[in-house]
This record gives C-alpha cells, structure tokens and sequence, in this order.
C-alpha cells in the first residue's frame, strides 16, 4: 500500500493560512498597520479603492526594510517580534506570528516599496500568488508603501463570498478606527480616491475620541483613572445622559491593541445600575496596561480576545474606577431634601438657661358658637384647598394632515397627532392588574386571522366592532368570535405609518414641510458617509437637507405631520439606525429610513384614543399588507381564546 502522507507545497500552506487571517479587506488593514506601528511609524495613510477589493495601499514613515529583509519577510513564519518561545509570553509588540505577508501574498498581487534611512536606494518587490515576479532597486522616501492588488485574484471562490463595497467600506473603517483609538500619539488619514474620510493628526486621547466621533460626544465624556498593582485603567466613560439603546461606542484596549471582552463591558454597566433605563447602554473609551507575562493575546486568529490571568481582580477594579469617576463628577444624583418647611431650629448656646416650654390655649373656646359650619373649600385657607383638575380633551384637537382617508366612506381621517405628555387613562382602561397583556395563543403568521381575509371582508368585521377598550395605554381590546383581539396600538401604528412612508415614495407624493429656521445636524465621518449615501430615500420620506462640509447639515424642511418634534434628533436616530444595519445587512436604505421614522412618529405608549381613533387605526392596520407584525417581525395583534378565558373561571 502506498504512503499517503505528503507534505503540502508551500503556496497552499499559505492559502491555507490566509483562511484564518486574511478573510476581508478590513484584514490586510489591520495586519500592515500593525507591522507599520511596530516599525516605528508616526504618520500612517490608509488608501482604499472599491472598499479594498481592487486595491489597499499602505504607507509610513517607519524604519523600513533592506533588500534581504524585504525578502525574507514574505516568507511563512518569518519575523523580527520574536525570538524564542519564551517571548510569546511576554509579548511588547503588535505582531508576532509571522503570517501575516505571506498570507496576503498568496492570494493577492502585492507591491512593496521600502527604504531604510542609511540607504540610498531602496527595495522594490513584486508579488502574485506566493511568487516572486519582480525585485529591482528604485528610488523611495524612508519607510513602507505596501500596495495589494485584487484580493482572491486566484481563489474565486472566496472572492464570491466578500460582501457589498457598502459593508467592506463600514468594516475597513470599523478597524481603522480601532487602531486609531489605539495608538492616538500616530497620525492616521483613511481616504479613497474621491474623498478623505478621515485625517487625523497625533492628539491626546480625549481629542482622538472627538475626532473620530464628532465634538458631541466630548461633553459626555467622564474620565477614568487608577493605578494599581494589577492594572492601571485609563480612559473615558459617558455621563449616564449619554447611555442610547443602540449604536453606542465601545472600546477596551489592553497594552495599546484592541480588544473584545463582554466581562469586563459588564463591569462597567455595573456601575450605572439605576442610573440608566434598562436596556441602555453606555459609551466608553477604556485603556488598560497590565504586564505583558500576565495576559495571552495569543489565543484568536484574529488577535481581538486576551486571556487575563487575575481577571476577577480586574473586574472589580473596573467597577471600582467607574464608580468613582461617576461620583467624582456628580453624575449620581444625590440625595435633595426640601428644606422650604423645614422648622426652625435654633443654635445651641453654651450659657444660655433652658426656659420650660408653654403651652398656649383659649379655655372659653366652644366649636359649636358662632356662625353655622361651613364644610366646602371655601372655608378652608388657600393652601389647603385642592387645585381643580382640568382634563384635556384632545378630540379637540385639530389634525394637521388630512390626506390620509379612513376605510369605507370617503370622510378622512386623523394622523393621530403626537402628544407631547401622556394623559390620564380613560375612566373605562383596566387599572387594577399589574403586569401587560401577554399573548396566550401561538404567534400569527400572514396565513391565519385578518390576512386571509378580503378588503371586503375586513370592512364589513370592522363595521360591526362595537367598542373598543383601551388598556393601560398600551393596547385595545375587542371582542370577536372567536374570543378577545388585542391590538397593540404603537406597533400597529408603526404598521400602518411604515406602508404609508413607502407608497408616497413610489408614487412620488411625498409631502414636505419648510422650517423657519434651519436646524443644524452634525455627524462623524462615517455618518456623514451613510447619510449622504441614503439622502435620496430620506428627502423621499420628506426631509430638505443640504451638506455645509466637515460633517455638517443643515435641514430645511421635514416630513409633514411630525409637529412638535425635533428634527435634530429624528435625522440622528435615522441615521443611527441605518448605520447599526449598515455592513449587517444589504436590505434597501429606504426601509431603515422609512422604519425608524415610523417608530418615532407612531402614538406613544400612555396617550388616550377617542372610540373614533381606535376605530380608524385598527380600520388602517387591516389596510395593510400584513397586520399581523411590524416591519422588523413584532407581534401587533394576537387573539385571547374563548376556551382560555371559560377555564380561567371553571
């Protein structure tokens, strides 16, 4: 029988390699940026072309290479980080393992250009496939210009599976801005051959931060500082009126490289228990510094996960640091006494003769003498009386858009005009169980209840709805045939808003409204990037932007309907969404707009609806094309069976 074990050739070896390493653009970044630090480099460029799959340039001033070195580097497991095994444990530099070129140069066509400051001349190399197709002296500054060209050019395959240039082009600046927060004393630029995304000069910590995210966040930012025999941890934190449900900054750095550790981002949402609503989530910039022999970087392929040696020590200190830079500057609300009717408690004195108190009263007085009792108000002094309550009736109201036509009829209906404060619940609401109505019955899908019906037949069920009754603010509930049908009413609004949303931008109808003045919406880059990417689908939805440069918009004009409401912060929660879906998700930026609008603008939990406005909502919900759940998958509606509430009662 003959042998079957052979030793694979080394192009393969490497391809192989590549596998773990090199799996996008974003990869090839992250591995010659850090070589590039690790030699030494103060300003680093960054020059991508078709988010990185036609080409990734990188260039620095670092120490460069000579001839022989140049070489040899491209060579598998070939490095200057390490010497022996001892040195894997007590790691001071990026790089390590030696993979990194010969990776990218097996299954890209690679171009380098070095030069050492003693030289005169310098290296040049080419590279395609693992091959080597060109090496000549030529003239070059000092330091590194790594050029890659045509990622995947000889393995199709994997070529096939690299995303959108919309989702590259998020990733690549995902991981510069990792490493720019790393190392903020380098300078970094980030550019395609259009635009500069960013450009960033050596800067303190706190001035990177801003750099990167926008002047907004520095404000926010509450610094962090210990020293302790175990790890010293400095950063920033945001004050707990930063804390967002979704898109939130998050970066823990150890020794100056990027890391993930959800642990230790626990430690830190410790601290601002109650501070925050629950399910916020807090911004925070934190570097820590623990000696090299105590931690292994050396356990991802990727390099993002660290094992600490005395991590439950570092939890705590992290808890402990965050804590007190919260109490530090005032960010957890002390405790106010009221002291307007506080009584009067004089001074002890030393000398003075304590004096018997007196009691004071008229022996003669008789309740029953005088004048016949008088039990209303009127008797009462001023600051006894009881202020009278005015209930708001917002039937009263008048609507602002009246283009929106209710089912049946030809009368139109209301938008539902946001309320800026909730209300009182109707004397008719459920107020005396705790807890919300969860569906008992399965989960509805498209096929069962309303969406089997017909335009007709839905009309003709919802005429004959008698009342509806509204809980807790939250719901409505109606009886049907088949037992108790409760709506939510801000996910069915989100329902019938979103359709609406996208049928005027297909057809064009859209409708906007001027400001009279405009309003300022400032961005960081990468959300300048994604806004100007969508600005045709937001100005479809409504809104009247224009860029004024450096991040900066000015918005002129809004959706129609949406009084009452800040522009600012409707644009920026648009935005915010579309940029958490931006690289997860290659679905059409005019369903996030559209979505996130409708969210916004959707009746708010707590607001009294007349008989009228519930009717005409559910009336609009089975309008749609799919009552049943939300743009995003939520359940609007289920049915409370009749045989569940007879046995509730058995």
């Amino acid at each position: 029988m003959n042998d079957i074990i052979h030793l694979l050739p080394d192009s393969v070896a490497n391809q192989i390699a590549a596998g773990e390493v090199i799996k996008c653009p974003a990869s090839i970044i992250k591995e010659l940026v850090e070589n590039s630090l690790d030699a030494g480099a103060t300003r680093i460029q960054i020059i991508v072309t078709d988010a990185g799959k036609t080409c990734v340039q990188v260039i620095d001033n670092g120490k460069g290479m000579s001839e022989t070195d140049a070489r040899l580097s491209f060579e598998r497991h070939a490095t200057s980080k390490i010497k022996d095994a001892s040195d894997l444990f007590a790691l001071t530099t990026m790089g390590f393992r030696g993979e990194a070129l010969a990776s990218i140069a097996a299954v890209a066509q690679v171009e380098l250009r070095t030069r050492r400051e003693e030289d005169e001349l310098g290296i040049q190399i080419d590279i395609e496939g693992s091959h080597v197709t060109n090496q000549e002296s030529v003239i070059c500054p000092v330091g590194a210009n790594f050029m890659v060209k045509n990622l995947f050019f000889n393995t199709p395959a994997r070529r096939r599976f690299l995303r959108s240039d919309r989702s590259e082009l998020k990733n690549i600046t995902d991981e510069f801005e990792r490493i720019a927060l790393a190392h903020p004393e380098v300078s970094f630029s980030l550019a395609t051959p259009h635009a500069t995304l960013f450009d960033l000069p050596a800067s303190s910590f706190r001035q990177r931060i801003v750099n990167i995210f926008g002047k907004n966040i520095d404000k926010k930012l509450l610094n962090v500082q210990v020293d302790t025999s175990v790890v010293k941890v400095v950063g920033f934190v945001g004050s707990p009126e930063s804390s967002k449900k979704k898109c939130v900054e998050q970066f823990f750095f150890v020794n100056g490289r990027y890391m993930k550790d959800y642990v230790f981002a626990a430690a830190v949402m410790a601290a601002y228990e109650r501070l925050i609503p629950e399910g916020d989530k807090i911004p925070f910039f934190l570097q820590l510094f623990v000696d090299p022999e105590k931690i292994d970087v050396n356990i991802h392929p990727e390099k993002t996960e660290v094992k600490f040696e005395d991590r439950h020590t570092i939890f705590e200190v992290l808890k402990a640091a965050v804590r007190e830079s919260l109490g530090k500057f005032n960010a957890i609300p002390t405790i106010d006494f009221d002291t307007r009717e506080r009584p009067e408690i004089p001074l002890f004195e030393q000398d003075a003769e304590a004096q018997q108190p007196e009691i004071k009263f008229d022996p003669d007085f008789n309740p029953f003498d005088g004048p016949s009792l008088n039990l209303g108000e009127s008797s009462l002094p001023p600051t006894q009386r009881s202020i009278p309550h005015h209930r708001v009736s917002f039937d009263d109201i008048p609507t602002s858009d009246p283009v929106h036509a209710a089912t049946g009829g030809g009368k139109t209906a209301s938008r539902f005009p946001k309320r800026t404060m909730p209300v009182d619940l109707p004397p008719y609401s459920f107020t005396n169980t705790e807890g919300s109505v969860e569906p008992v019955s399965a989960p509805l899908d498209e096929q069962t209840l309303f969406s089997s019906l017909s335009l007709d037949e839905k009309q003709e069920w919802q005429a004959s709805a008698a009342e509806y009754l509204q809980y807790r603010g939250k719901y409505m509930l109606t009886a049907v045939e088949n037992g108790l049908l409760i709506i939510n009413i801000s996910r069915a609004h989100t329902r019938v808003l979103y359709e609406e949303y996208i049928k005027s931008e297909r057809e064009s109808a859209h409708e906007s409204q001027g400001l009279l003045f405009a309003h300022i919406l400032e961005l960081t880059p990468r959300q300048s990037a994604i806004l100007e990417a969508m600005s045709g689908d937001v100005e479809a939805l409504g809104f009247n932007i224009s860029p004024l440069g450096g991040g900066t918009f000015s918005i002129l004009g809004v959706p129609s309907g949406i009084e009452g409401m800040d522009p600012v912060q409707l644009l920026q929660s648009i935005v915010d969404e579309a940029s958490d879906r931006f690289g997860d998700s290659d679905e059409p930026m005019l369903h996030s707009a559209a979505l996130t609008l409708a969210r916004r603008t959707a009746i708010p939990v707590g607001q009294h609806l007349s008989q009228e406005e519930m009717r005409d909502l559910a009336a609009k919900l089975f309008q749609t094309s799919n009552p049943n759940i939300t743009p995003d998958g939520k359940l609007i509606l289920t049915i409370l069976p009749h045989e569940s509430i007879v046995a509730k009662f058995r």
